[in-house]
């Protein structure tokens, strides 16, 4: 070989190794996403235009729903709050480690909250250099080590239970009654005080309106450090009980005439004109074009209570679709193209290995996830678990309601009948019972389903003394019947 041959070679292979240092060295730096998760309570599938609402308009909701990618079989990890959060916050289920009721309704929820154990998706983000922040309602625990200042959050701004009222004028008077009356540990948590960082504040607005101008003093505050993308838990209680909404976001819907619908329209209007707050916020600090906005509910919503889950049947509690399939989309400009609708089941167990990934986070070793990064099947089109099941989980008093998906098909068998079978594809209504064209299908789903049940652990609390005797005393979780071939 020549010289200038060899010259010629040395010059290629460095300029192949300085384009791909170049390369690595550009995805390295790139930048990592803010992650802002808006989180509704209690909100009906069918209750945001984008799914087809006939009657509630959500304006800023569908802009970016329709700008994003819309998922049309979303699934929460149970049909109630606090497991639902728990699942969320550990990308686990939490039969896996006992915290498959609410928390106890009781003072300071017992002192009891969910696992030191489990590691959060905030502390692996807070680890990974971002600022943290939750607003809203937790329902993970009260106590100091269950806090979510001691959870992974930089931030926290909200109250700690499971619910509240919303209007200040009202929930402040029946406070201070109470604890006029001396009786200041069983006043009501839903008239007790909101907080910040652990200290009693006096909130003066609409609590959807406080919690939104909270979002937005976090977004500017995080905007000030360029060099640090923040991670936003927004965790709207609206449309959470009690029903109680603005005359003026009443107004909006005047062809609504039923009185718990109409005041349940306004209360979800209010996070729609929170969200149009919170993106005009995003824009102005530059922050927008490089933010992954995730919305969607933390189970079914209530039709007893204004909701509407069309085309799912029954609503929050329910292991049917309208217990546990909830609205949802992302946005991000950066990296997700828009008018995306994505058919394939996914569930909230994915936004915590998927959020690690994207931020570039380490997830602790000994941490157990149950859920999967979902980004790359997401921008394919693709399903992200062929073959793969997704679970539910609800115990009764006496026996278990249960349902497993894996792609199309859902097996479930609740406390009203045997194992039945739907394409929840085609059926999302589940009407039509295709038990006897898929038997074999069925008994593999069942096998499946009992061989993940034998890692579930005995409940850590409940949401009451009452729902502790009865599963001791009907002993529960009497497996040996949920997974009975009938």
């Amino acid at each position: 070989m020549t010289h200038n041959k060899m010259t010629k070679m040395f010059v290629a292979t460095c300029l192949l190794a300085l384009n791909y240092i170049g390369a690595v060295f550009a995805e390295s730096t790139a930048p990592r996403p803010n992650i802002l998760v808006i989180l509704t309570d209690d909100q009906g599938y069918a209750d945001v235009s984008f799914n087809g609402s006939p009657d509630i308009h959500t304006p800023s909701l569908d802009k970016l729903a329709e700008d994003g990618a819309i998922f049309t079989s979303a699934y929460v990890v149970h049909p109630f709050c606090g497991p639902s959060r728990a699942g969320l916050m550990t990308g686990r289920y939490p039969h896996k480690f006992g915290s498959q009721f609410n928390l106890p309704s009781s003072n300071a929820s017992g002192g009891l909250g969910i696992p030191k154990s489990e590691t959060f998706i905030s502390t692996v983000l807070q680890d990974a250099g971002y600022y943290t922040g939750a607003i809203g309602k937790w329902h993970l625990g009260e106590t100091s080590e269950y806090h979510p200042n001691n959870r992974g959050f930089d931030e926290f701004y909200g109250f700690l239970n499971g619910g509240h009222s919303f209007f200040p004028e009202e929930f402040s008077k029946r406070y201070e009654h109470g604890k006029k009356q001396g009786r200041h540990h069983s006043i009501w948590h839903y008239h007790k005080p909101l907080e910040h960082n652990g200290k009693e504040v006096v909130e003066t607005e609409y609590v959807t309106d406080g919690l939104t101008r909270e979002a937005n003093k976090f977004i500017s505050k995080a905007a000030e450090n360029k060099q640090q993308p923040f991670f936003l838990y927004l965790a709207y209680n609206a449309p959470h009980t009690p029903l109680e909404a603005k005359q003026e976001d009443m107004d909006m819907f005047p062809n609504i005439k039923d009185e718990k619908r109409k005041t349940y329209a306004g209360m979800v209007y209010a996070v729609d004109r929170g969200v149009k707050d919170i993106v005009k916020n995003l824009k102005a600090t530059g922050q927008f074009d490089n933010t992954l906005i995730v919305f969607f509910s933390d189970n079914g919503g209530r039709p007893d209570k204004g909701a509407n889950n069309y085309p799912l049947k029954e609503g929050k509690g329910s292991v049917q679709e309208g217990g546990y399939r909830t609205p949802m989309f992302m946005h991000w400009p950066d990296a997700l193209k828009g008018s995306t609708q994505y058919k394939h089941p996914i569930s909230a167990l994915d936004l915590y290995p998927t959020f690690a990934a994207l931020a570039g986070a380490e997830v602790p070793k000994h941490k157990k996830l149950d859920g999967k990064d979902i980004w790359s099947a997401l921008q394919k089109g693709v399903s992200a678990r062929p073959g793969e099941p997704i679970y539910v989980m609800r115990h009764h008093n006496d026996n278990s309601d249960v349902a497993i998906r894996i792609d199309d098909l859902k097996a479930i068998k609740t406390k009203e009948g045997g194992w039945r079978v739907y394409d929840v594809q085609k059926d999302p209504a589940e009407k039509n019972n295709l038990r006897d064209k898929y038997q074999v299908q069925l008994q593999e789903m069942i096998a499946n389903f009992e061989v993940w049940s034998w890692t579930n652990v005995e409940p850590l609390f409940f949401h009451d003394q009452k729902a502790g005797y009865e599963w001791r005393a009907n002993g529960m979780p009497r497996f040996h019947e949920t997974f009975k071939r009938d």
